[in-house]
């Protein structure tokens, strides 16, 4: 019942402050998100989940029961956790409490609500990650969309509502296709399936029996379906080219929506890439390496470039994002153990770095009132732990050995380079060079805005953020440098046992559903 419990906190805390009076909803919102970071921590602490829940591993804190019936299949209320979705809950409850408390000084209006739609969000990205029915898990994956969409449109910037509705397009538009791609595979099982359980489809389509559909023939089916999937979840990673949704929302948003939609709802994308694409079809995966691999190095290289072209400081970071999130691509596709792995180690990496960018960013506007590059320097005088968090930030982006960004981008590269698909060295070389293109834009925007004679360009007093601000800032560069001093001990090995299973052998590489080739 942990998952429930969890779930139900988020959802009971979602409530209570939407009906509390505004002067005490920033204060409530955080104690009671304490309560489910307090929890995940202690299932993290006596996590005892083996292998991969959808291959036939033993999950932990899981439940099944019986929900509904949806003509021949049914429908459970099934949760569970595995190496994989641990550290992942842990990230969404860690950034939530942390994103609350940065928006004590920017959330100034209708608190009650924007605090119950913070947890709310909270309960639905737990689900996301928690739950092993097909069904219950798009519920949570659809629910996610309605407050991060009133966040945006109500909180948001001068261009909120135009962010806000393109968010919501992009992202309902690619569940759509992602969930018709998922449902060709479902009957192409036929009779194998008389049910929506993930574990059970996936065991499935990894033993081979998946059959035609219509006029299409099994490998036909199996391609179109991985396709389908591929792109509704790169809109949410974002890949490049489904990437333009991204900026505008970034920038529109509060900066604790930023936060979380860079922490923690990117990673539903990179997420469930990994487990119904690269788990469930891993022949379709393995054939087509070579475009996934080279979409994952152009979202590194062109992301980076974007960021370098820009004078926003939350631009850059969001541009950031895009390139973060091609090393994942990237070292899924790689298909070995430290690729899959290492990828997975980026989503809990990039989920601390990019929050803790924001959150920079957002204290520093809140102070001087301009995100523009040129229209400030000087800040570390007057705003010097601020200022050291985000240097610390921008050097675990850069891969500063002792941070979680070189772990997780170390594991990549040390898995992309082994694999065995077509170019494997050369699309690890050049993704690699993204890292320079990196340290060029967060250098150059530092020192011209963050170091050198002090200088702003509006009239507001500088002076260094309320301890409210800079504890959020300081809770993450703690656990970035605890993730990359002992990464093994706190997260990898776990991810480790998870991803395994997932890489298929030496039969599934060259397995036929119902006689067609993979």
């Amino acid at each position: 019942m942990m998952m429930e419990l969890l779930v139900g906190i988020c959802l009971f805390g979602a409530f209570v402050v939407f009906v509390l009076p505004e002067a005490y909803a920033p204060q409530a919102a955080l104690g009671l998100s304490l309560v489910p970071l307090a929890l995940s921590l202690y299932m993290y602490a006596v996590f005892d989940g083996t292998g991969n829940a959808l291959l036939g591993g033993d999950a932990a804190f899981e439940t099944q029961y019986a929900w509904l019936t949806l003509g021949r299949y049914d429908v459970s209320w099934h949760m569970g956790l595995d190496g994989i979705s641990m550290p992942l809950v842990v990230l969404a409850t860690l950034l939530t409490t942390l994103a609350i408390l940065a928006s004590w000084t920017p959330i100034n209006e209708r608190q009650s609500q924007f605090y119950g739609l913070m947890l709310f969000m909270e309960a639905s990205l737990v689900g996301v990650f928690g739950a092993l029915d097909f069904l219950l898990w798009f519920v949570f994956w659809e629910a996610v969309l309605v407050p991060m969409y009133f966040l945006i449109g109500i909180w948001g910037g001068a261009r909120r509502k135009y962010a806000a509705i393109k968010f919501f397009v992009y992202t309902n538009i690619a569940s759509i296709v992602m969930f018709i791609g998922f449902f060709g595979l479902v009957f192409g099982l036929g009779e194998s399936v008389s049910s929506l359980d993930l574990p059970a489809i996936a065991q499935a389509l990894r033993a081979g029996e998946l059959g035609g559909l219509g006029l299409l023939a099994p490998a036909q089916v199996a391609t179109l379906a991985f396709i389908a999937m591929f792109i509704g979840f790169a809109v949410k990673v974002p890949v490049v080219p489904f990437h333009t949704w991204l900026p505008d929302a970034h920038v529109e948003a509060p900066t604790p929506a930023s936060v979380m939609l860079a922490g923690v709802l990117l990673k539903m994308g990179t997420y469930a890439l990994l487990r119904f694409n690269f788990t469930m079809l891993p022949g379709v995966a393995q054939t087509l390496a070579v475009p996934i691999a080279a979409l994952g190095v152009i979202s590194i290289i062109y992301g980076a470039l974007l960021a370098l072209a820009q004078s926003d400081l939350k631009r850059i970071v969001a541009y950031s994002s895009v390139s973060s999130m091609g090393y994942v691509t990237l070292g899924l596709v790689a298909y070995t153990l430290y690729g899959t792995g290492g990828a997975t180690f980026q989503m809990v990496s990039h989920g601390l770095i990019s929050g803790l960018l924001f959150a920079c960013v957002g204290v520093i506007y809140n102070t001087t009132h301009t995100r523009m590059v040129g229209d400030m320097s000087g800040l570390a005088d007057r705003m010097p732990v601020t200022v050291g968090a985000f240097v610390a930030g921008a050097f675990a982006y850069m891969g500063l050995p002792l941070m979680a960004g070189f772990a997780a981008e170390f594991f990549v590269f040390v898995g992309t380079f082994s694999a065995a698909f077509t170019g494997a060295p050369l699309f690890t070389a050049v993704g690699m060079f993204g890292i320079v293109v990196v340290a060029g834009y967060l250098l150059w925007s530092m020192q011209q805005s963050l170091f050198g004679p002090f200088r702003s360009a509006t009239d507001y007093e500088v002076s260094p953020a309320a301890v409210h601000d800079v504890v959020p800032l300081l809770v993450l560069v703690v656990f970035i440098i605890a993730l990359g001093t002992f990464p093994y001990d706190l997260a990898f090995n776990a991810i480790l046992e998870a991803t395994e299973p997932v890489l298929p052998t030496a039969g599934e590489v060259t397995a036929t559903f119902g006689g067609g080739s993979a």
